[in-house]
């Protein structure tokens, strides 16, 4: 009898903890040619922002933790995060995006290894450089800025698109 005093709350909270774990991995959606209007359509003509990361940019991981603080202060705003470090990766950016609470945004990940013509589609005039946000607003014109933004240039970008 004592024995089933103990395993049932051990099972129950076990189980919580599986399910709370569970609840914070991130779910990277494949990026391949045709996803980037696939993004861009499924917006439908909400605004939203648009940020291309790599775990391999400093900057990139610096961003972060200002990326969790602005989708806290603003989760009705659409953000979607696109990483650039392709399907073997993805152990990796999910660890990042779970440390940086970053799991209930839209991921995404390349996954050809094309990675030119990913850049291409998403923007002719954009040579790759990290990071590189774009906002979009409802009419689904866009601002590109590369490099890294404050807090102020966020918020900033936000009010444009929104109006």
């Amino acid at each position: 009898m004592r024995l089933k005093k103990f395993v049932l709350p051990l099972f129950v909270f076990m189980a919580a903890q599986h399910n709370a774990v569970q609840a914070e991995q991130a779910i990277l959606k494949p990026f391949v040619l045709g996803s980037y209007q696939h993004l861009v359509t499924a917006a439908n003509k909400q605004p939203f922002m648009l940020v291309i990361w790599s775990m391999t940019c400093s900057s990139c991981l610096k961003d972060m933790a200002l990326l969790s603080k602005l989708h806290k202060n603003k989760p009705d705003f659409k953000m979607v995060m696109l990483a650039t470090d392709g399907a073997e990766a993805a152990a990796q950016i999910e660890a990042i995006l779970v440390k940086n609470k970053l799991t209930t945004v839209e991921n995404w990940n390349y996954a050809d290894e094309n990675t030119p013509k990913l850049q291409y589609e998403i923007d002719s005039t954009w040579y790759g450089e990290l990071p590189r946000t774009y906002f979009f607003d409802k009419a689904q014109q866009r601002i590109g800025v590369s490099g890294v933004l404050t807090e102020a240039d966020y918020l900033s970008q936000f009010e444009k698109i929104v109006k």
